[in-house]
């Protein structure tokens, strides 16, 4: 299972979508590092290089990051229906649930890698405005940017790792829907399509009250709510077994 799994987190990142998506994510905060209008259009003057870091993932999270994401674990099956390996790889004496399951965790990973990715280019990025104590905050914590007195590099890091492994597990069911679709479509642009709009129709469940806490999308800013991370993380969880779970049997019985 193991070299099976090195196998597929190769071919993932061998997929063009996802060289692009990293190279995205690390460039991306030297966007805001270099923004000479941020104080006219958000109202805020960078104190820190760990804001810099903070930006990015506030930014990346809106839309980029679960769009890259979805992207990818779409394209880690589609691609092979397109090239037709996957119908080589099911001719080896190989379970079908194991092959699935390899891809899962592969794509499962690849939020991470993301992220990580993206905290690497931040603390490049924010070197110009330095990375030692400063008044103020990170944005992700009590007081926002404006912090609630002097914020050290020590406090700064664990508010942006810990934000950053919930956008991870935020970004984790995205990943294992996206995999139902493209396994029940067997193409990357449907599944990555219909992902988006299931997306979007759950958005739209919140006229009904009831149903607001048990949606995927009432949590898809756990990383600005670490208050809610008892049961948004364990909901969060159940979405991405559930998913990768439809999946294996819908792969098992498809025929490709």
């Amino acid at each position: 299972m193991l070299r099976l799994f090195l196998f597929e987190l190769f071919k993932l990142f061998r997929l063009r979508s996802v060289r692009l998506g990293l190279l995205f994510a690390f460039f991306l905060p030297f966007l805001w590092a270099l923004a000479p209008g941020l104080k006219e259009v958000y109202g805020l003057v960078l104190a820190s290089g760990w804001q810099v870091v903070s930006l990015s993932l506030l930014a990346g999270m809106e839309f980029l990051f679960p769009f890259l994401v979805v992207m990818a674990a779409s394209e880690a099956l589609g691609s092979e229906v397109a090239q037709g390996t996957l119908k080589s790889l099911l001719l080896r004496p190989l379970p079908r649930t194991l092959l699935l399951l390899a891809k899962l965790l592969a794509v499962l990973l690849y939020p991470f890698v993301l992220l990580s990715v993206s905290f690497l280019g931040g603390l490049l990025a924010g070197l110009f405005h330095g990375l030692g104590p400063f008044y103020g905050g990170t944005g992700l914590g009590e007081g926002g940017f404006a912090g609630a007195g002097l914020l050290t590099p020590k406090e700064a890091l664990l508010e942006l790792l810990r934000a950053h492994l919930l956008a991870g597990a935020v970004l984790m069911p995205l990943a294992s829907l996206a995999l139902l679709y493209a396994t029940l479509f067997l193409s990357t642009t449907a599944g990555a399509l219909a992902a988006v709009a299931t997306l979007l129709l759950m958005r739209l469940l919140v006229a009904f009250p009831a149903l607001t806490p048990f949606l995927l999308t009432t949590y898809l800013d756990l990383h600005l709510r670490p208050q809610a991370a008892g049961l948004g993380l364990s909901l969060l969880f159940t979405y991405t077994a559930g998913f990768a779970l439809l999946a294996v049997l819908i792969f098992e019985r498809k025929d490709l």
